[in-house]
């Protein structure tokens, strides 16, 4: 198993685009072999004395914070869909980002411990 992970500042008021283009992603995630998506939106950021979800990603005023993963069977599925999906072209982005991706923060991850998917590593 291999999972990406990110933090998404959403734009004020573009919950509802974010998730068609979350939507969209998803499902060509899925084609490249992906097998679980999950994206959550905020319902609990409290604020950090040091550091926290907002102060992550330089969140502004009205924006929210998503956050999100990709599980894969393993890295060299995840790495291959990349470029195939880069490649592929079909994903078009909408002309106006729902979120601010230059502050939008991600990564690749082994899993050491897992309970409750029926693996542990």
């Amino acid at each position: 198993m291999y999972i990406q992970g990110f933090v998404v500042p959403v734009l004020p008021g573009k919950k509802e685009a974010y998730l068609a283009v979350a939507k969209d992603a998803g499902e060509m995630f899925r084609r490249y072999g992906a097998l679980e998506i999950v994206e959550a939106f905020e319902d609990d950021i409290k604020p950090g004395t040091h550091t926290d979800f907002r102060k992550a990603v330089q969140a502004e005023d009205g924006e929210h914070i998503v956050f999100s993963w990709v599980i894969w069977p393993d890295k060299a599925t995840c790495e291959k869909a990349a470029s195939q999906m880069e490649a592929d072209g079909q994903m078009e982005m909408p002309a106006e980002m729902p979120f601010a991706g230059p502050r939008l923060i991600y990564g690749g991850f082994t899993p050491i411990y897992t309970l409750g998917r029926g693996e542990t590593a």
